[in-house]
């Protein structure tokens, strides 16, 4: 069922499916709730799930002309306040993952486990800050052709035909988010800081899920962020780009229910 939690004037919208420990599901840039669907029907078979549209996205306004990850942590924790639990296992997908680490940073005691899935603890390198400036020039003069384009490279090439209708779902949540929206958050992660001192120090499980085609992340920088965590636990995905629960469903679907179990009954 939808939901809907204040914050900051707006309404931040939910899904909240299934009884039992809590598992929040942050969804990646261009995307929303509705990403996680599959993912949904198969966890919520042992677990409570909530799925948020982060501002910006889904049916979750704009704040403002800038949104920094640590807002984007507030605006989960509005949600998950909203609902009562005060511990929970918390799963970012790319901008999720980035929007989960400010989460642990701000929340430490929420936290009872993270799962980066498809992101990243580290900033964006100069490089990528000015190709992200790049982006936002282009997007402020035409967004829909630039839209189209990034959801495409989000998937391994071979992948593409296969899984032809998730593009086509991927392309049209991705055409509801508004040119501010985009802007906003391509401010906000360029601006973002390095987190990686938060799996360094985190006393909870981290689950990082990678995919050996992702051109989003190279899955060779996530080595040496494994090694920074006392309870590492990692799926390589060997065919898949940037949108495991996509195009490894079962796998990711399966490893996710296994590290929640670990997470919750604390058996690291």
């Amino acid at each position: 069922m939808l939901h809907y939690a204040e914050f900051k004037k707006i309404k931040v919208r939910y899904s909240d499916v299934g009884k039992g420990r809590v598992i929040v599901l942050l969804h990646g840039f261009l995307c929303s709730h509705e990403i996680w669907e599959d993912t949904i029907k198969k966890l919520s078979r042992k677990f409570r799930v909530i799925a948020i549209d982060l501002p910006g996205h889904g049916e979750t306004p704009c704040i403002g002309y800038y949104h920094p990850m640590e807002l984007l942590a507030q605006s989960v924790k509005a949600v998950v306040d909203k609902i009562g639990v005060r511990r929970y296992l918390v799963v970012g997908h790319s901008m999720g993952g980035y929007a989960a680490l400010a989460f642990a940073e701000l929340y430490p005691e929420n936290v009872s486990g993270l799962c980066l899935f498809h992101s990243t603890a580290y900033a964006d390198a100069e490089d990528k800050k000015k190709d992200r400036e790049r982006v936002i020039r282009l997007v402020k003069k035409e967004h829909r052709h630039y839209v189209a384009e990034v959801v495409t490279s989000l998937f391994a090439p071979e992948n593409l035909e296969r899984l032809k209708p998730q593009v086509e779902k991927v392309k049209r949540i991705a055409a509801n988010v508004s040119k501010q929206a985009i802007i906003n958050s391509l401010e906000g992660m360029k601006e973002r800081k390095s987190r990686d001192l938060i799996l360094k120090f985190a006393e909870y499980p981290v689950l990082f899920i990678v995919g050996k085609k992702d051109a989003v992340i190279n899955f060779e920088t996530m080595y040496p962020q494994m090694g920074l965590c006392k309870y590492p636990s990692v799926l390589m995905l060997e065919e898949s780009g940037h949108m495991g629960f996509y195009e490894a469903p079962k796998e990711t679907a399966k490893e996710l229910k296994e590290f929640a179990i670990r997470c919750f009954r604390n058996k690291f």
